[in-house]
């Protein structure tokens, strides 16, 4: 069975026409998808399934809400969203209406036996982004199971806050970066090339245009692509996020080097969509300084 992350497949929306239907979803233990239109007072997330209204109990909302490691705002948030459940069964509710009980940890717990546990060390999966924090960025996994990516692992080039790389909803890839009990950290900059791959899209003597990612008291970094920065003379009048234009004066495989000289100021532009030099597969070993240069940059998984 393939796993989703929440939200991004539609064929696993509910809507269901008779109560024969829902039976025949109880006896599959098929999932399904659906939008929380109310999280009451108990915290019970409360789903229209068409034909009836479904129930997920607080206690089936989320792996970890039972064991108290998870907080109720994980609840909360999903209101005017959609989740993954399971049918388990039917209910009267306290005023003698028929409801139907559902549980989004079941699907949760079969998640993480089958898809989650197996995930190794440098796989590439798909993910989709939920939340930018200053710190990192927390996707979702599949089933609405969240990590985290922190911010020194989405590029190369450094950031001051995930948002200037990511955007919340957009779907992405990234490798597991390691495993410590249940708790996973993922990584996505060894997807997006080495110094040499992101470098042979520049030339001495060409102007492009980059970021500007930090103004030291040695020179400006302009970020060329996420996984690659020059550094430009001083003397330009630019600030951190700044789109500027630079002349390319030299390029230095040796020392991870790409000289700049800022020309201006350019107008924003839209984010551009990531590059992925590798989607798929497993990587054991990536180096990102070039095999002639002073010292090996690498990450080993």
């Amino acid at each position: 069975m393939k796993f989703y992350p929440e939200g991004i497949n539609n064929k696993l929306v509910a809507s269901f026409k008779s109560i024969e239907e829902i039976k025949a979803a109880i006896d599959s233990e098929s999932i399904y998808e659906g939008c929380v239109m109310l999280c009451d007072r108990e915290h019970n997330l409360h789903i229209d399934l068409g034909c009836i209204e479904g129930v997920i109990p607080k206690n089936e909302g989320a792996l970890g809400i039972l064991e108290g490691t998870v907080r109720d705002i994980a609840l909360i948030s999903r209101v005017g969203k959609r989740v993954c459940f399971r049918v388990m069964g039917f209910h009267r509710d306290e005023n003698g209406k028929r409801v139907a009980i559902l549980s989004r940890r079941a699907v949760q717990l079969k998640c993480v036996e089958e898809y989650i546990n197996n995930i190794r060390p440098g796989e590439i999966v798909d993910a989709r982004v939920t939340r930018l924090e200053g710190f990192g960025v927390f996707i979702d996994l599949a089933c609405g199971i969240n990590s985290l990516i922190p911010i020194d692992m989405l590029s190369v080039s450094r950031i001051s806050h995930p948002r200037e790389r990511l955007r919340e909803g957009e779907m992405i890839k990234c490798a597991l970066r390691k495993r410590e009990n249940d708790k996973l950290t993922f990584t996505l900059k060894e997807l997006l090339g080495t110094w040499e791959e992101n470098a042979a899209s520049f030339f001495v003597g060409e102007t492009v245009t980059g970021i500007v990612r930090s103004v030291e008291s040695y020179g400006v970094f302009v970020e060329l692509t996420p996984n690659l920065a020059g550094l430009a003379e001083l003397g330009a009048d630019v600030s951190a996020g700044q789109r500027v234009s630079v002349f390319i004066k030299s390029v230095i495989p040796e020392r991870m080097k790409i000289k700049l000289v800022i020309v201006d100021t350019c107008a924003p532009t839209a984010r551009k969509e990531l590059d992925y030099f590798v989607s798929s597969g497993v990587i054991s070993r990536w180096r990102y300084s070039p095999s002639s240069a002073d010292r090996v940059v690498e990450t080993v998984f």
